[in-house]
C-alpha cells in the first residue's frame, strides 16, 4: 500500500501547508533544494559518509536475551542511542544542516522538547560553522538542564519559552515566529515529520536509515524479516524512521507508543493518536487534541520528546489504514520500563523510549515464541535520570 495521495505534501487528507505567505516561499524553496540534491551522489556521499564516520552509523541491532525472555518473543533492540550525541536525531539534522549550508543560509533555528533535537542541531551547526539558536520550553529547560548545557557548550544561543504550557508546542511557535522575521538569512531545522510540507518528508527521508539498516541487519543476524515493529510516537520521527522501510511489506507489524501520562482526561495526555481529533497544528492537517472550539489543548508527559499535542500526518493516515497500531503507554509504565531495560540489559533508555519498551511488556501476552520483535531505542537515558530520580524520592513514579 502506498501513504502518499497524488498532491504533493499530502498523505490521504493529512499535511499540507497552512502557513502565512512569507513563509510559502521559504518552503517553496527548501522543496525545490531538497529535490534537486536529495539523490545526487556528492551530497549523498557526504550525507552517508557523515554518518558512517561521525555518528558512527550503522548503530547495532543488539539481541536483549533477559529481555526477550520477559516478553516472550526474540527481541531485538535499534541502538540508536549509540549515535553521537545520543539519538536518532542527528541523522536528520545533518541531512537538513547540509541542505542549509547549499541554500546559503549561515543561521540555524530548531525547536526542541527534550533537547536532543537541540543538541544535535547545534553540534551540526558547531560542525559547519553556522550560528545556531535553539528554542525550548521553560519547563524543558528545568527537567533537560544537562542538554541546555550542552547545547550552550556547542556556541548555541538556547532560548527558554515561558508562553503558554513552556514545553515543545510553545517552542515551535517562537521558532516559526523567529523564521517569519529571519527568513532570508535563517534556516528552520524542523526536529520532526511534522509541521508543513516538506518537512513531513524530507524528516522520514532522513531519519529512513533506520529502517534501511534493521532490513539488511535482521536478514543477516535472523534470515527473516522481524513479525513487529515497535517505538514511541511523539511527533513521530524515530517511529517513522524505523516504519518506512517496511511499510509496503503488510506481513510486518508497526505498533507506536504514545504518551498517556497521568490519564486519559485532557491535559494529562499526549495521545493525539488515541484521543485527538482532525485538526491543523503548526502548518499541517492531522490528528490534534483540541477542544470543541478547536482551541489546542496542554499536552503532558513525563518525556519531554513526547509533551506534543499533535503527530506527523504520516501517522495519521497509517493509523486511518490500520496499517500502523498505536496504544497509549502511562508516565508509570514509562518509569519502570526505564528501570527494567536498565536492569535486565544494562541499557538507560530515553524515557521517550521506554514508552515502547513498556508497550512491548505489556502486550507480552499477544506474542508467541515464533515472532521476532524489534524495538527501536530512539535515544539514551542519561538526560532523564534526574528528573527519575526525583520522582522515585518523592513516590510519584
Amino acid at each position: 500500500m502506498t501513504t502518499t495521495s497524488t498532491e504533493p505534501g499530502r498523505f490521504g487528507r493529512y499535511g499540507g501547508q497552512y502557513v502565512p505567505e512569507v513563509l510559502l516561499t521559504a518552503l517553496a524553496e527548501i522543496e525545490a533544494a531538497y529535490l534537486r540534491l536529495k539523490d545526487d551522489p556528492a551530497f549523498r556521499g557526504r550525507l552517508e559518509g557523515l554518518w558512517r564516520d561521525y555518528c558512527g552509523r550503522p548503530t547495532p541491532l543488539y539481541y536483549a536475551p533477559q529481555l526477550s525472555e520477559r516478553i516472550g518473543c526474540k527481541t531485538l533492540l535499534k541502538r540508536e542511542d549509540l549515535n553521537h550525541t545520543g539519538s536518532h536525531k542527528i541523522n536528520n539534522t545533518l541531512g537538513q544542516g547540509l541542505l542549509a549550508q547549499s541554500m546559503g543560509k549561515p543561521r540555524i533555528i530548531a525547536e526542541t522538547g527534550a533537547g536532543q533535537h537541540g543538541v544535535a542541531t547545534a553540534t551540526v551547526a558547531a560542525l559547519l560553522g553556522m550560528e545556531c539558536v535553539v528554542y525550548m520550553g521553560e519547563e524543558d529547560v528545568r527537567r533537560q538542564a544537562l542538554n541546555v548545557f550542552r547545547m550552550r557548550l556547542l556556541g548555541t544561543e538556547v532560548r527558554p519559552v515561558t508562553s503558554g504550557t513552556r514545553t515543545l508546542k510553545d517552542a515551535i511557535n517562537e521558532a516559526i515566529r523567529d523564521w517569519m522575521e529571519n527568513v532570508e538569512t535563517t534556516y528552520y531545522c524542523f526536529g520532526t515529520v511534522a509541521g508543513p510540507h516538506p518537512f513531513p518528508t524530507l524528516v522520514r527521508d532522513f531519519q529512513s536509515v533506520i529502517g534501511r539498516e534493521v532490513r539488511a541487519q535482521i536478514l543477516a543476524q535472523e534470515g527473516r524479516l522481524p513479525t513487529h515493529l515497535m517505538a514511541c510516537v511523539g511527533g513521530g520521527s524515530n517511529a517513522m524512521g524505523l516504519f518506512a522501510d517496511f511499510i509496503e511489506t503488510p506481513e510486518v507489524k508497526l505498533i507506536g507508543a504514545e504518551a498517556g501520562g497521568r490519564g486519559l482526561t485532557p491535559g494529562d495526555h499526549s495521545a493525539a493518536l488515541g484521543l485527538g481529533s482532525y485538526g491543523v497544528l503548526h502548518g499541517a492537517a492531522q490528528y490534534v487534541l483540541q477542544d470543541e472550539d478547536g482551541q489546542v489543548l496542554p499536552a503532558h508527559s513525563i518525556a519531554a520528546g513526547l509533551d506534543y499535542p499533535g503527530v506527523g500526518p504520516e501517522h495519521c493516515l497509517l493509523k486511518d489504514t490500520g496499517r500502523a497500531r498505536y496504544e497509549t503507554v502511562s508516565d508509570v509504565e514509562a518509569v519502570r520500563a526505564f528501570q527494567v531495560l536498565a536492569q535486565t540489559e544494562g541499557i538507560i533508555p530515553a524515557l521517550e523510549s521506554a514508552h515502547a519498551v513498556a508497550l512491548a511488556l505489556r502486550l507480552a501476552p499477544e506474542f508467541t515464541a515464533d515472532d521476532l520483535l524489534v524495538i527501536n531505542v530512539s535515544g539514551r537515558g542519561d538526560k532523564d535520570c534526574a528528573e527519575v530520580q526525583d520522582l522515585l524520592d518523592r513516590g510519584l513514579a
